[in-house]
């Protein structure tokens, strides 16, 4: 494995949990709303870790950043959320340098998502990347691989099928709806949430239902009118949910809570119902399944239902990791560039002063000493030097840290990398 880390004690990981050993109810434990994820970066930066970014969406709860050991990000998450350091152990990920970057490249192309080709992840990662910069915890490393994953992302998108056919969870959901629903284009429909994922959610209902009996209702109400306002729809105020429970035949719930907000006392049932919980953490208590009629699906069924469209995607996995090496490819050359750019740089001061002080000297012992003659012929081979000593560093098989270490102990240079 090459080693790209900037310096010699701190290593670029990948930490956090993800659906492929986490269930819903476990990564509902260590999500991280808003407030708490800047309440991690905060942490972070009076811990003395100088970059990192985080992410938690439905699927996962990560953290990319430096750091001397990885447990100093495990703490970071566990900290900041309701999960615990043991709980971690079991289902959480610990990558390192080379398979750290490796793996934040396929989570931000869809190919690590839940669903195949599912380029949601890359705006969260983008969006956590500005506010870690906004607090001053991106350092350039960071901004050339984020921006290296976005350059990826799109690449794959438009030159691969991986994400053609229109398969996500929230397509999933209405999918199910529409399969397990007689009727639906006249049941009252009640969506509960209008974030991402509830959005999505209710354009597609819209869209494939042609139901005009939707109704949106929100905590913050004007959200609710401002979605609703585009779909034609029904908006409700979060005080009269208990009402608009009795009254639907289907409920998608796609709130962001950190707790429950449907369970079996807030439900009146007068008919049987479906609902679906979209949510991370769950926002439905499993308690309502107690109640005779009740149907509970959850997000995690509905990414496990399978299509022609899914596995036609997975032919286009070929071309999408190809496009990954080449981009990771340039990503790592520039790396590896950065690290030794300094000492190329110092040992070429080092050079050009051993230069100036002996065309002194003979300038001063030699009468008819060419000194301007002088100059372009050494600064020819100092030239021709460090460009040797680069081209050493730059191959494939070179050592570069002992390299380094070995070049500033011979020319006694110190050079660090910002």
């Amino acid at each position: 494995m090459k080693n790209n880390n900037l310096s010699k004690h701190h290593y670029f990981y990948s930490v956090g949990l993800s659906y492929k050993k986490a269930d819903a109810e476990m990564r509902g434990k260590f999500s991280l709303d808003t407030l708490a994820k800047t309440r991690l970066l905060e942490q972070a930066k009076t811990e003395g870790i100088e970059s990192l970014i985080v992410t938690s969406t439905c699927n996962r709860t990560e953290i990319y950043g430096f750091a001397e050991h990885p447990f100093q990000l495990i703490k970071l998450i566990c900290e900041n959320s309701n999960g615990s350091v043991e709980e971690f152990q079991k289902v959480g990920f610990v990558y390192k340098n080379q398979e750290a970057i490796g793996h934040i490249f396929r989570v931000g192309t869809g190919l690590d998502s839940q669903i195949l080709g599912d380029f949601e992840i890359i705006s969260q990662i983008r969006s956590s990347f500005t506010q870690s910069k906004s607090m001053g915890l991106a350092n350039n490393f960071m901004e050339r691989l984020v921006n290296a994953v976005i350059q990826a992302s799109k690449k794959i998108k438009n030159d691969t099928e991986i994400s053609s056919g229109a398969t996500s969870v929230s397509f999933a959901a209405v999918q199910y709806i529409i399969k397990n629903v007689e009727d639906i284009g006249n049941k009252n429909i009640l969506l509960f949430g209008t974030g991402k994922i509830g959005r999505n959610t209710c354009e597609n209902l819209v869209k494939h239902t042609k139901n005009e009996h939707i109704t949106l209702i929100n905590r913050t109400k004007d959200k609710a009118e401002k979605l609703a306002g585009k779909l034609n729809l029904i908006v409700k105020d979060y005080s009269e949910l208990h009402l608009e429970l009795q009254k639907a035949d289907v409920v998608v719930v796609a709130t962001g809570a950190q707790n429950p907000t449907v369970d079996k006392a807030i439900l009146n049932l007068k008919k049987p119902i479906l609902i679906l919980d979209l949510s991370i953490p769950k926002n439905v208590n499993a308690d309502v399944e107690e109640l005779e009629g009740v149907t509970l699906i959850h997000m995690d069924y509905l990414s496990q239902l399978t299509d022609e469209t899914l596995e036609n995607r997975k032919n286009h996995i070929p071309a999408a990791e190809a496009i990954i090496e080449e981009i990771k490819e340039e990503f790592n050359v520039w790396t590896k560039g950065r690290k030794f750019a300094p000492t190329i740089h110092a040992l070429k001061e080092k050079l050009n002063a051993i230069k100036n002080s002996e065309l002194n000297f003979q300038s001063k012992k030699i009468a008819d000493f060419n000194e301007e003659q002088a100059e372009i012929i050494s600064a020819r081979i100092i030239q021709k030097i460090t460009t040797h000593f680069a081209n050493h560093l730059k191959d494939d098989d070179t050592m570069v840290d002992e390299s380094i270490e070995w070049i500033e102990k011979v020319f006694k240079i110190g050079a660090t990398v910002k």
